[in-house]
């Protein structure tokens, strides 16, 4: 038989990220921190394949998400007709007033910031802007990512919040369209 004679490069995408090689061994692990080498989940070869999309949008039910975050701001999901609406108008009518970023439904009201610090951990896991020369780098690098506040500043919230969270992003894919592909419930 015949086969095509393929021109093949050896590939395995390492961001510039200062804080990657050191700190992020479940990406990469190299032994770095004393574990065991390759006991981890093959990033730099995933990212050969693709960084991710802008297109796909997760959904982070948490602490909330720091959505000023240097390594997080380019990758925070933005609810359009809110952003482009009428301040104090419920825009897209889901019944939630100004939720340009998402939800906070311990507070119920349209600031999902994380005074925890878990959800931004988890945010940064998933999603942080990768190669940018800053911080660390998340699994898909362009993702974007919905802030879903269901636990406190101390890590504590209700069943009934974590519903309200997912009941949020059903509405916004079956009412509204919007391709939000999985949700993070950590």
């Amino acid at each position: 038989f015949a086969e095509p004679n393929y021109i093949v490069h050896a590939l395995a995408t390492t961001p510039n990220d200062p804080l990657y090689a050191a700190n992020l061994w479940g990406l990469n692990n190299t032994g770095q921190t004393g574990g065991t080498a390759d006991a981890d989940i093959d990033a730099p070869e995933a990212w050969d394949a693709t960084k991710g999309s802008n297109n796909t949008i997760v959904g982070i039910i948490d602490t909330g998400i720091d959505w000023v975050h240097p390594d997080l701001a380019a990758n925070i999901w933005t609810n359009t007709p809110e952003l482009n609406g009428v301040d104090g108008v419920d825009d897209d009518g889901n019944g939630k007033v100004d939720d340009v970023r998402g939800w906070d439904f311990v507070n119920e009201d349209n600031d999902p910031d994380d005074g925890d610090g878990h959800g931004t951990h988890v945010a940064g896991t998933v999603g942080a802007v990768g190669n940018n020369g800053a911080g660390v780098t998340g699994v898909a690098w362009t993702v974007k990512m919905i802030p879903l506040k269901t636990l406190d500043d101390e890590g504590s919230g209700t069943t009934l919040d974590a519903i309200e969270a997912i009941n949020y992003v059903t509405d916004l894919v079956v009412n509204r369209g919007i391709a939000v592909k999985l949700i993070n419930n950590s």
